[in-house]
């Protein structure tokens, strides 16, 4: 498996990753109506920012996009975020691309990253998070709406760099 740089080709591959996680409404607080275009917008970011896909044999894994978790006074912490395919969770495309962004960032010379909206229940996540060093700062009670769970958390995880 390698992390490469997106490309406009690799929409095709990426799209459906987006579209499945999304429409299943479990893990990412993204609206499961939008468009391809519209998800194209928002998850493929504009320089300074990055997006990379964890790629083996020509098929894409998994994705992930990063950069200044706000501006201005605020550009000091990255923030990223990661998408992987149903196929290939359990594998360790989640862990690559986090440590690969965690590296683009300290290249960078952001002081620490922030995760903004992870779902509490979105356990795999929060598990890998906390072993690369993450902590849970802060949960927002009941910010997303979970198709079988109800009301449940989103927590704003953090680590410096």
């Amino acid at each position: 498996m390698r992390i490469r740089e997106f490309t406009e080709a690799d929409w095709a591959q990426v799209w459906p990753i987006v579209e499945d996680v999304i429409v299943a409404q479990e893990t990412f607080p993204y609206d499961p109506t939008w468009s391809a275009e519209v998800a194209h917008d928002v998850w493929v970011e504009r320089p300074p920012g990055r997006t990379v896909v964890a790629e083996e044999g020509g098929s894409v894994l998994g994705t992930a996009k990063m950069g200044a978790n706000r501006p201005g006074p605020g550009a000091h912490v990255a923030t990223a975020s990661f998408l992987v395919a149903a196929a290939a969770r359990g594998r360790g495309v989640g862990r690559a691309l986090c440590e690969d962004a965690l590296e683009w960032a300290r290249a960078r010379g952001f002081a620490a990253m922030q995760f903004n909206a992870v779902v509490e229940t979105n356990e795999a996540a929060v598990r890998l998070y906390r072993r690369l060093g993450f902590t849970v700062i802060g949960t927002v009670p009941e910010a997303f709406a979970h198709p079988t769970l109800g009301r449940v958390g989103l927590h704003v995880m953090h680590r410096r760099l």
